[in-house]
């Protein structure tokens, strides 16, 4: 029996599950107690008495007060893993509802004349009906945590395989693995256009552009790679943000010879690169926040970008507006999400967040009621070498877009930041600080943006995370790119550290701290403790079958050659500028109470960089950076004109 539906459940699906199992909890404890109180033996009116709880309008009662009170206790929405936690009082309070309710429609019977014979009879009955009802629906709730868990073990049994590679190799293995109890092909992907579409051995062969959705919607565990070995080597970066398990089939002269077991490159896990197990799981979903919601993704077609529109995709948002300034990374993105989620409605949006007039027509004209602000120039080197254009998309586009979405009256505002921004030692990182200044000083001045106005205004969050694993520019596909040409592997500096997560966790991050966002948040993951790149570069080549060159191995394969860090460049890097972390409704989230510039400061820098903008101004640009971050930083820095 197939048990996967279980794991496909979506969160709408679930919450009317258990809403539909309290309704069913307090039915249950309305019969049970006319049960337990009927008299062993009587008249039949002595019997008729005592069946109070289970008339018609007991019945409604108890019914509506269950799901009602439930429902807007948000019980239906709790999972179950964190109900033995938080969930006991919420239940203790529907189990009291219920018995108050039962108690005021005995009271309010048209009849004048009470069902029970006596307030005593009366009491003992609704009393023990809010008893039943707290013990069964603890007992509900526990039991069906237990059998989801072995379901989800039972789905989990036979791992699900896509098969990179649809020609003779790829054919070869999906026939051979058909009647393999521990591993079942469900479809290929392949690079040649013609095969696309098809059906090939009773699989669907899908574009690699479809990689990250098609690793979702059909649960994917692993990755075979059936194709030649310099191919897979050309492979491993595009498959490393997946965090499935990369499989490589062994040739038959590696089986005559017996080589079968080597390892094969790019096979290096991510947990192994972490230091720590993924927090995808740990991270909960926050479908209902999106669902039916209006969702503006800049910067959509960027790593991050493109991750948050395929998770937004997948949760049922009512229209996804998709904005960027690069045609090619738009078209592929819009395509890949039309292709996957043909229902969808998608808004593709060609232009930069530092146009005013476009971002206030789109926010009019689409209606747009959250935005997840992705768009920014990331590379530390290349903003460093270009400040102006750093500071003309990082900062003043933030601004443009924030107030644009304050005015239009969009309810959410998410900005994505980066680590780099905790005192920034480089052009990027400032750039980000005073993005997160922008949006902190608009959630302080503004009355409706603040969650104790009374008002409907935007919440404003800023969401802080490390490195990216796979994303465009991270170190991992560098190493692994340096691997592939043989080396050498470049490290900045033998002692540099770096906080890591997968794309996944970010942007998991990003839409959960969106239903988070109270107003002027700052959160950011509990990552664990920061990787040594040096580490990292290490366990990747000796991940990938090879050994590493140095004075102690002359004939190694690889050498690691550090390079010294670059302008900009920190050895270490912080999630947070202070001590004061306050927890969130999820233990690895954590919300920073930080200082921030007056309104007045935030002002006059912004008046500074826009007129070094805009006259092409270096040393004034530079002169603003070195007043408004480095020198509060307490650090002042050069940055490359």
């Amino acid at each position: 029996m197939n048990m996967r539906f279980v794991t496909r459940l979506g969160r709408a699906e679930k919450a009317a599950i258990l809403l539909a199992l309290d309704g069913l909890t307090a039915l249950a404890a309305l019969v049970m107690t006319d049960r337990l109180l009927s008299p062993a033996a009587g008249t039949q009116a002595a019997l008729a008495q005592a069946a109070l709880l289970t008339q018609p309008r007991f019945l409604l009662a108890g019914l509506l007060t269950a799901m009602g009170v439930s429902w807007y206790l948000g019980l239906h929405r709790m999972q179950l893993l964190a109900y033995e936690k938080h969930g006991m009082v919420e239940t203790c309070i529907v189990a009291a509802s219920i018995s108050a309710a039962c108690a005021l429609v005995n009271t309010w019977h048209g009849s004048g004349q009470s069902p029970v014979p006596g307030p005593r009879a009366e009491l003992a009955h609704v009393l023990l009906c809010g008893l039943l009802f707290l013990a069964l629906s603890f007992a509900a709730r526990l039991t069906l945590l237990r059998i989801t868990a072995a379901l989800y073990r039972l789905a989990r049994t036979r791992k699900r395989l896509l098969i990179y590679g649809a020609g003779r190799a790829g054919q070869q293995l999906a026939a051979a693995l058909d009647a393999d109890e521990t591993m079942r092909p469900v479809a290929f992907l392949d690079d040649t256009p013609r095969l696309q579409s098809l059906t090939i051995a009773g699989l669907r062969v899908f574009s690699p552009l479809r990689l990250q959705t098609l690793v979702q919607r059909l649960d994917i565990d692993a990755i075979v790679l059936a194709l030649p070995d310099d191919a897979r080597r050309r492979k491993a970066q595009a498959l490393a943000a997946t965090d499935c398990e990369l499989l490589s089939p062994p040739s038959v002269s590696d089986l005559l010879q017996g080589r079968a077991a080597a390892p094969q490159r790019g096979q290096m896990p991510m947990q192994a690169l972490l230091g720590r197990k993924h927090l995808d799981e740990e991270i909960p979903q926050a479908g209902d926040s999106y669902r039916d919601r209006v969702v503006l993704v800049t910067g959509a077609g960027g790593s991050i970008g493109a991750e948050l529109c395929r998770q937004v995709a997948a949760l049922g948002p009512a229209r996804l507006v998709l904005l960027d300034h690069s045609e090619l990374a738009l078209y592929t993105i819009a395509r890949e999400l039309g292709e996957t989620w043909p229902q969808l409605a998608l808004t593709p949006a060609l232009g930069s967040v530092c146009e005013a007039p476009l971002v206030r027509a789109l926010l009019r004209d689409e209606g747009v009621e959250i935005a997840l602000h992705a768009a920014a120039y990331k590379h530390v080197p290349l903003v460093q070498q270009n400040m102006l254009e750093g500071l003309r998309n990082n900062v003043l586009g933030t601004k443009v877009l924030a107030e644009a979405c304050a005015d239009a009256g969009v309810e959410r505002f998410i900005l994505i930041s980066t680590d780099k921004a905790v005192r920034p030692s480089g052009v990027m990182g400032a750039t980000k600080r005073l993005a997160e200044e922008i949006v902190q000083d608009l959630a302080a001045r503004r009355p409706d943006a603040r969650p104790d106005s009374g008002t409907n205004g935007t919440r404003f969050a800023i969401v802080r995370f490390g490195n990216v694993m796979g994303s465009s520019g991270s170190v991992i596909p560098l190493f692994e790119d340096q691997i592939a040409r043989g080396g050498p592997v470049t490290v900045t500096h033998p002692e540099v550290t770096r906080y890591f997560m997968t794309v996944t966790e970010a942007v998991r991050l990003v839409l959960i701290a969106g239903s988070f966002a109270r107003g002027g948040d700052v959160l950011a993951l509990d990552m664990g403790d920061p990787v040594e790149i040096l580490q990292v570069a290490r366990q990747m080549v000796l991940g990938a079958g090879l050994t590493l060159r140095d004075d102690a191995r002359p004939d190694g394969d690889i050498e690691i050659r550090f390079t010294g860090l670059r302008e900009g460049e920190k050895l270490h890097e912080e999630l947070f500028i202070g001590s004061d972390m306050r927890p969130t409704p999820h233990d690895r989230i954590l919300r920073a109470q930080e200082g921030h510039l007056s309104q007045l400061q935030v002002a006059a820098a912004l008046s500074e960089i826009r007129r070094a903008v805009d006259c092409r101004d270096q040393a004034s640009a530079r002169a603003a950076l070195d007043k408004w971050v480095f020198g509060k930083a307490g650090t002042r820095v050069s940055a490359t004109g």
